[in-house]
This record gives structure tokens, C-alpha cells and sequence, in this order.
């Protein structure tokens, strides 16, 4: 009778010895020996008909081996499941040799796996601290939306020379040398560049220019630093490089484009905000404005999220079984790694595993679930989100498409965990104790990319 037996070799590291006598497997064998010599199909004998010992001469080590180490994998698997085992991933095997298996000679086997086991957590939010940033939404960033809009909603037109900052000009760039003549099989391209781009004197000097006039600038002279690395990376010149940015150029204007900002009136106000009844200005503004504080306190709250996840990363302590994990991290892939990738990818692999754990705890301790209502309802508002603009109260093909979306099994697994892990962060955040700041945009946007999980 198969037996096993587990000792400790480590932290939260286990050794299990599956120990299997010949009346283990044997019976199985040569019943699946039998099967083989059923459905075996040998030129020069009828189906069923061949002989046994010929059939165990061409089968039989390979079904002998295969039918142990299946006896083996129903043994462990039985035995996990009766002793209710946490482990990470699968047990890993000890070396084996396979050749002691011997049709010839059947004995008692022992085979010995490694398995990591799943720690037990504690998970305290009493001490969960965290900020809240609030964006203080200023008139400049009010008027900047709305001149976006504008520009957006606007015009666009063709005017006949150069005469304002935010006109869009179209060059013909040439390469050419300091007294403007082109520059044997130099570099040619077209781009196009707002008027505000380029420095004092060169728009000075394009000011009152029409199509198809020609402008030699040298690239040092005519942009900013910031500017002139857009331009020479566009032209596929190195920015680093102090002999790139003194190349001169002949540009020949090609088209000159301007957009006429739309007007404040109620046909701008209903092409932006087709639901609502804005009739001036005022309300427009008032409703940018909310726009804005509604998009940086999105924008916040994922901030306070991150927070959250690396309060919890870092002061929830677990033990892992390294070793094994390790080990799995070689082996348990489908391709095999070297020691030093292993250990090198341990540190956020651990990291990962943490939060996993941590994830599930607090998600099974309180029963944070997600409906199939819930699914469809994030599907019907993607669908709305798409057609921000449009009318969909009376579109009849909006419930057909989302069910649809419900039958997409990678939509459905996505949202899902998203949905899920929103509700999580929702309710850890319940736990905390928040302390609003007021910051500026710029402020937020730095925190955001210190941390981001």
C-alpha cells in the first residue's frame, strides 16, 4: 500500500516521499497492457490478435513507467487534497533516474517532490494612513480647456502670408550650407511646425512670408533647446550631437494653416456638451471647471490607491519559502532559466506574490464579489464611452452589442479582475484614515510616477 511521508526542509519548505510497493501499480499495468494489445495495430497480425509477449517487448517499458509515475502523481494529488495543503504552484520533483524503473524487475519505489508552502497573513489597516491630494482647479486651466475646445470645434483656413503664433505651417526642408545652397544629396523632408516654435528672429523673419517663399535658417539658431530636439530627431539627426544642431536649412513654405477658434455660442456650447443646456459662457465654464476636478480627483484617487498598495506591501510581513520559489522560477517556466536570472527576477517576483496573497485574503475575508450585472453594466458604459458626443438614451442595438461583449470570455475575465480590484481598493480605502492636501496638477502628476502599481 502506497504510503507517504513529509519532513521539513525549510522555511515553509517541505519534503514529500511517495513511497509505492509493486501491488500498486502492477495490476494497473498489465491492465493497461492489455488495452495496448486490443487496440495495437502491427502489419502481419489481426487487429487484437497480437501476441503478449510481443506487445511487452514493444510497449511495455514505456507503459510500466508511465503507469508508476501516474500511480505517483494519484498518490500526491490524493494526499494534498486529504491533508488540505496551501502550496505555491506544483510540487517539484528530486532528481529521479528513470532507469531504476526495470520491467524486469519490479520493486519498491520511492519518489521524493519539494513543495513551498503558503504562509499564514495578517492583515491590519488600523494604522493605514494616507493622503488624499485634491487639484486645485485654477481659471488658466479653465481657459486653456476652453481654447482647447475651441481650436477642436474651430475652422480651419488657409491663410494667404505668416502672421499669427498658432499658425500651422507646412516646410520643405533642404539641406544647404551657410550661403544657402543646397548640400549635395543632404537631407530632404517634409514637416510641419507651429510659428511659436521657432525663436524671436526667425519668426520675425517668417512674419509677412507667403507659399512657396524660402527661409535659411541654421537649426542652433532658429529653436529652443526643447523645440530643436523635436526638429532634428524629425529630420533623423542625433539631438546630442553639437554638429547636427549647426546644420543650415533652406525651408520653403508649402502650405499655411490656421484654425478660426470657434465662437462662444450655443451651437459650440451643444457640440461640446450635447446633453446639457448651457446657454453662456458662465455655465460653460462652471462646467469645465467640474470637468476638470472630476478628471484629478480620478486621477487622486488612483494616486491614494497606490499609496494603499505600497502601505500594505511594505508593512504586512510574510515569509516565504525562497529556496523553492527559487527553484520554481529555474524549472517552473516553459523555458528553463540560469541561477542568476532566477535570482535576479526573485526579488519583484516576491513582491508580486505578496500582494497576490494579500489580495486574496482580504478579498475572500470579506467576500468582495462581482455580479454578471456588473459586467454588463461596464460594458454598456465602455460602448457609451466611445461615442462620448452622441445620444445613445434611444439606441436599441446598445443591450444586443453589450450581451455581445458578454460572450467574449477574455472581456468578461478582464473586467473581471479589474471590477474586482476597483471594489478592493474601494474597501480598503474605508479602512483609512485620509488627510486631503491641497496641490497644484504638476504636483500629482510627480507623485504619480514615483509610485504606480
Amino acid at each position: 500500500m502506497a504510503t507517504i511521508t513529509r519532513e521539513n526542509i525549510g522555511t515553509l519548505n517541505d519534503k514529500l516521499t511517495v513511497n509505492l510497493e509493486r501491488n500498486d501499480y502492477l495490476p494497473s499495468f498489465e491492465k493497461s497492457l492489455k488495452t495496448y494489445a486490443k487496440k495495437a495495430n502491427i502489419p502481419g497480425f489481426r487487429k487484437g490478435m497480437v501476441p503478449s509477449g510481443l506487445i511487452k517487448k514493444m510497449y511495455g517499458q514505456s507503459v510500466f513507467t508511465e503507469e508508476i509515475l501516474r500511480t505517483v502523481e494519484k498518490e500526491l494529488n490524493n494526499y494534498l487534497g486529504n491533508e488540505q495543503l496551501e502550496i505555491f504552484a506544483q510540487p517539484l520533483p528530486l532528481e529521479v533516474d528513470s532507469r531504476m524503473l526495470d520491467i524486469n524487475n519490479p520493486s519498491d519505489y520511492a519518489f521524493a517532490f519539494e513543495i513551498g508552502l503558503k504562509p499564514d497573513i495578517d492583515i491590519k489597516t488600523d494604522n493605514l494612513n494616507v493622503t488624499f491630494y485634491k487639484v486645485e482647479v485654477t481659471e488658466e486651466m479653465v481657459n486653456e480647456e476652453i481654447n482647447r475646445m475651441r481650436t477642436k470645434y474651430g475652422k480651419m483656413t488657409e491663410p494667404e502670408e505668416i502672421n499669427n503664433e498658432e499658425q500651422v505651417l507646412n516646410f520643405h526642408f533642404t539641406e544647404a550650407d551657410e550661403q544657402g545652397n543646397a548640400v549635395e544629396n543632404g537631407i530632404e523632408k517634409d514637416d510641419s511646425l507651429i510659428l511659436k516654435y521657432f525663436t524671436k528672429e526667425v519668426k520675425e523673419q517668417l512674419t509677412g512670408k507667403k507659399k512657396n517663399d524660402v527661409v535659411s535658417i541654421q537649426l542652433n539658431k532658429a529653436f529652443e533647446e526643447k523645440e530643436r530636439e523635436w526638429v532634428l530627431q524629425d529630420l533623423g539627426l542625433d539631438k546630442n550631437n553639437p554638429e547636427d544642431a549647426n546644420k543650415f536649412f533652406n525651408l520653403t513654405i508649402a502650405k499655411i494653416g490656421f484654425v478660426e477658434k470657434a465662437d462662444l455660442d450655443e451651437k459650440f456650447f451643444s457640440s461640446v456638451y450635447p446633453e446639457s443646456s448651457i446657454t453662456n459662457e458662465e455655465e460653460l465654464r462652471n462646467a469645465v471647471k467640474v470637468e476638470i476636478e472630476n478628471y484629478y480627483n480620478i486621477q487622486s484617487r488612483n494616486q491614494l490607491h497606490d499609496q494603499i498598495y505600497y502601505f500594505l506591501i511594505d508593512h504586512v510581513q510574510i515569509s516565504f519559502p525562497e529556496n523553492f520559489l527559487k527553484r520554481w522560477l529555474q524549472e517552473g517556466g516553459e523555458k528553463a532559466k540560469s541561477s542568476e536570472d532566477a535570482e535576479k527576477e526573485l526579488p519583484v517576483f516576491l513582491d508580486q506574490l505578496k500582494w497576490t496573497l494579500i489580495n486574496t485574503k482580504v478579498v475572500n475575508e470579506n467576500k468582495i464579489t462581482v455580479e454578471q450585472h456588473e459586467i454588463k453594466d461596464a460594458a454598456v458604459k465602455q460602448i457609451t464611452g466611445y461615442l462620448r458626443n452622441q445620444n445613445v438614451n434611444d439606441a436599441p442595438w446598445l443591450e444586443e452589442y453589450a450581451n455581445r461583449m458578454l460572450q467574449d470570455k477574455k472581456f468578461v475575465d478582464e473586467t473581471y479582475m479589474r471590477l474586482q480590484s476597483e471594489k478592493l481598493f474601494n474597501f480598503l480605502e474605508s479602512k483609512a484614515t485620509i488627510i486631503e492636501e491641497p496641490v497644484s496638477a504638476e504636483v500629482l502628476q510627480q507623485k504619480m510616477h514615483h509610485h504606480h502599481h
